[in-house]
């Protein structure tokens, strides 16, 4: 079976910052999530809504491994880092206080990788 490679520049760059980052900061997560992220994308996870407004508390920051869907409502106060998010969870979101970032936004606020959760 052919090995195939990611095609998407910014994914191969955001998969070698995690790397470099787990390498220079000694933080696992980070290698933990390029992992996850070098699988085929039809593995990824994908949240909705509903399952972060059930299993989040406010304040909380959840780092999703894929995309975050917008079934559901969330009604907490949280930070969420997703590779994507649909139009519908970013705006709902935004709506309830939280905040999005990207995969990368979240390494170079919190290098070490302390207090974020894993969802997905």
């Amino acid at each position: 079976m052919k090995k195939t490679q990611k095609t998407d520049p910014n994914l191969v760059a955001l998969i070698a910052e995690l790397k470099r980052e787990t390498r220079e900061g000694d933080a696992a997560i980070w290698r933990d999530i390029a992992q996850r992220l070098e699988k085929p994308s039809r593995n990824w996870a994908e949240v909705n809504l509903s399952k972060l407004e059930r299993y989040a508390n406010d304040g909380d920051i959840i780092l999703v491994p894929g995309k975050v869907l917008g079934a559901g409502k969330i009604n907490k106060n949280v930070t969420i880092a997703a590779y994507r998010f649909s139009a519908t969870a970013a705006k709902a979101i935004e709506g309830a206080g939280g905040k999005k970032l990207t995969i990368a936004e979240l390494v170079k606020e919190n290098p070490t990788g302390k207090g974020v959760r894993i969802m997905g």
